[in-house]
């Protein structure tokens, strides 16, 4: 009887610190030079990274020549901010989908309140038998604004992802562990038949914004959220410098799963 080896993936999100800042000796062009190590290390099936200009991603494409990318636009308007998912190329998408979390979300559109327009990317991916959506995003920093816009991502997924598929949410929800926006994820009695997720790290959170002073005292405001059918084996964030330099302003926060059915 032939054994058929279960299916892993591993996902990282990073938000990468947007590209046009004014950040000295951590500007992109010095920190750029220290992801082709990061990513060898930690070697992504799917990275999800937030707040990304295009030469950003145009730079992390060139360093990962197996994976493909949704979420880019281009050309991209000034001060566009992508939050792009590359995934590696032995899977395939089957459905993308990006919209703004706004009263609006299919025309380029913010809350009054949101100081960005903040976006959500989302694709259904499949490897041999196993189907996966990925959703990738970034949050603005009300708190009722993050809640409004969970809603819209949880009421968006109910239209275009199967109940049953295994589905990861990551990006950064500048919010804590008590915010409304998690719990929007998070109760399993919510009305939207697309919650019910679980945090893939596990208390006690980690920081994972830092300003580039590598400082753990923070609060976990980078999140990898997940449900359906597929299982933790791992879930860390990332602290460590590389070549004495930090990737971002924000901790990579890395997990791998494994199909469980």
């Amino acid at each position: 009887m032939t054994r058929i080896e279960p299916t892993r993936f591993t996902l990282v999100t990073l938000n990468l610190r947007f590209g046009l800042a004014d950040d000295g000796e951590n500007r992109w062009e010095l920190r750029k030079e220290v992801f082709p190590e990061m990513l060898g290390e930690l070697d992504p099936d799917f990275l999800c990274v937030q707040e990304a200009n295009d030469f950003q991603v145009a730079d992390l494409a060139a360093m990962l020549p197996d994976h493909g990318y949704i979420g880019r636009r281009d050309p991209a308007p000034p001060f566009w901010q992508n939050n792009v998912i590359f995934h590696r190329n032995t899977w395939t998408y089957t459905g993308r989908d990006h919209f703004f979390l706004s009263p609006t979300p299919d025309i380029a559109s913010r809350f009054r309140e949101s100081r960005w327009p903040r976006q959500c990317t989302l694709g259904i991916f499949e490897k041999n038998t196993r189907r996966l959506a990925v959703a990738d995003t970034h949050f603005d920093f009300d708190p009722e604004i993050q809640r409004l816009s969970a809603e819209i991502i949880l009421k968006r997924m109910a239209r275009r992802v199967p109940t049953a598929l295994s589905t990861v949410v990551a990006g950064d929800f500048n919010a804590n562990p008590q915010s409304p926006c998690l719990a929007a994820f998070t109760d399993p009695d919510a009305e939207n038949p697309a919650a019910g997720f679980t945090s893939a790290v596990t208390p006690p959170y980690p920081a994972t914004s830092h300003g580039f002073t590598g400082n753990t005292d923070g609060e976990p405001i980078d999140w990898i959220l997940y449900r359906g059918g597929i299982v933790v084996e791992k879930a860390e964030v990332i602290t460590k410098q590389y070549r004495d330099r930090y990737p971002s302003d924000h901790f990579p926060v890395l997990a791998r799963f494994c199909f469980s059915r």
